[in-house]
């Protein structure tokens, strides 16, 4: 029996939140040490998967099944194609980034305080949702899934409620108030969002017979497995609606930018550039592969929710007085492009798209980290409180403009082959939604250019005067991510060698085919 490498990848983190949890409670730095060093681990078999998977093999592979729920048809049922490698391993790369930049988020509160915030429980939930992310990406049985798309709200709402941001003008008893909101807000909405999924998971069993995806999608291939056309169309949608609440996609998506003003910047980084990530990878992996004459038929409708997105997006981040709320404001417009990337039925859209999540996660968590240190330092998350900030600390300026420039996705960094390839898959098959998804570009050059003035240009404001420029800690979290964009921005061969296999895979099962490019012949 060959080694379960994916049930090892998501059980270390596992393991790793119940060993950090049960660090004593005097031990804080051990725990720290204990969490990175279990997402550090967990890379490294994440790095296995990457290095062992073919592009060219097998659709899925690393592939494990075992009973499970034998009277139900329930079966514990993991593989990878290679969208879920690339998503697997920008998980497992980020988490440490994110243990590391909130190494002191949940030390004790200041003295006099009431409150104590447990360090252990802190890290233990990261590892938790890392474990939970990345078994929502392996798996293939459909009720698998479903557990454990459902089961990362719940540490996910303890990090959003227990452990907010310190940084809030109206005090202590008034943040306590917004972290609770925020969290509980966060949690109905993707809890209504999965009961509704419920519903459509079980459908699907009573159609089907079983929860294997591979087995379901072979089925309805092959003609063995024939949905009337009002069933597929109420089952997809019971799936996607779900999806776009998690995305999250306009109208569903109120929740997010609450979550993320009350979040510590790690913790919101958590939210957007992993969790969010699950609802637009099961678009592609789940909804086109079990309904594709649903999915085309409900393509037209998805498109202009998705360019609303973008635009409405983009629109709210210029208006933005909070520095959290405007790359919540953002990460909806580029959410927008993720999904019009996967429903443009194109292979560049959706190789762009699958892309966009691997380098939107990357460039997110390079910008709101930074915006994080850059908080912590002033106690203010508000961009009218800040002028200046590149004279006294001209590394954290200068690390924050490239995150910036990476999120208005300029050429030459990672975002940009992601964004360029989804507006031309977009503009091959639906001309007019790709001319209005590009007014997107615009509007993100203004929001993310303005929130760099205001902030590190002019003269400097005397509560800024003493700020230090970002310490090692903080260099060994930025760099590595600068890096990456860079270097994905200049050679994105390798991620997208991998994943466009996958994606031509993916336009098999709804029987696309790229439009031929219309040339007038050369008179």
């Amino acid at each position: 029996m060959s080694f379960p490498l994916l049930t090892a990848t998501a059980a270390l983190p596992a393991v790793g939140a119940i060993a950090t949890a049960a660090v004593p409670a005097a031990q804080r730095t051990a725990a720290k040490w204990l969490a990175l060093l279990f997402s550090l681990a967990t890379l490294a078999l994440a790095a296995t998967v990457a290095v062992r998977f073919d592009p060219d093999g097998d659709r899925y592979q690393l592939t494990e099944s075992h009973a499970w729920i034998k009277d139900f048809g329930v079966r514990y049922e993991l593989g990878v194609d290679g969208i879920a490698v690339a998503l697997v391993a920008l998980t497992a790369l980020l988490i440490p980034f994110i243990i590391l930049a909130g190494w002191h988020d949940a030390d004790p509160l200041e003295t006099g305080s009431k409150r104590w915030r447990p360090t252990q429980g802190f890290f233990a939930l990261i590892l938790a949702v890392e474990a939970m992310v990345i078994l929502s990406f392996e798996a293939t049985d459909v009720f698998l899934f479903y557990i454990f798309f459902e089961a990362m709200l719940i540490p996910m709402y303890f990090l959003i409620g227990g452990f907010g941001d310190r940084a809030h003008e109206h005090g202590e008893q008034a943040a306590a108030t917004q972290r609770s909101y925020a969290a509980v807000k966060f949690l109905l909405y993707n809890l209504v969002g999965g009961l509704i999924m419920l519903a459509a998971v079980i459908g699907l069993y009573v159609v089907a017979g079983n929860f294997s995806l591979t087995e379901i999608a072979e089925a309805r291939a092959n003609g063995t497995l024939d949905m009337a056309t009002n069933t597929e169309r109420w089952l997809f949608l019971g799936f996607f609606f779900a999806f776009a609440v998690k995305a999250p996609l306009w109208p569903l998506h109120t929740w997010l930018p609450n979550a993320m003003q009350e979040s510590t910047a790690p913790v919101a980084v958590l939210i957007t550039a992993v969790v969010d990530k699950v609802g637009t990878f099961a678009m592609l992996r789940f909804c086109l592969q079990l309904f594709p004459e649903a999915s085309k038929w409900a393509t037209p409708v998805i498109l202009v929710l998705a360019v609303i997105s973008i635009i409405y997006g983009a629109l709210l981040a210029v208006g933005q007085r909070d520095i959290k709320r405007l790359v919540a404001y953002a990460s909806i417009s580029h959410f927008g492009f993720i999904i019009l990337g996967i429903f443009a039925m194109t292979s560049q859209g959706q190789s762009g798209a699958t892309l966009y999540m691997v380098n939107h996660g990357i460039s997110t968590a390079a910008l709101m980290l930074v915006a994080g240190f850059l908080i912590s330092r002033r106690g203010s998350r508000l961009i009218a409180d800040y002028g200046g900030v590149q004279k006294v600390a001209p590394v954290l300026a200068g690390t924050f403009l490239i995150g910036g420039l990476a999120t208005l996705s300029l050429p030459g960094l990672a975002p940009f082959v992601s964004e360029f390839l989804v507006l031309v898959g977009a503009f091959a098959r639906y001309p007019a939604i790709g001319i209005i998804a590009t007014f997107g570009i615009v509007l993100a050059a203004l929001y993310t250019l303005v929130l760099y003035q205001r902030t590190m240009t002019g003269p400097v404001k005397p509560e800024v005067s003493a700020m230090p420029d970002l310490r090692v800690r903080e260099l060994v979290v930025v760099a590595p991510l600068v890096v990456l964009l860079i270097f994905l921005g200049v050679y994105p061969k390798p991620v997208t060698d991998i994943v466009n296999p996958a994606v031509k895979q993916t336009l098999s099962d709804v029987h696309k085919k790229d439009p031929r490019p219309e040339v007038e012949a050369a008179k």
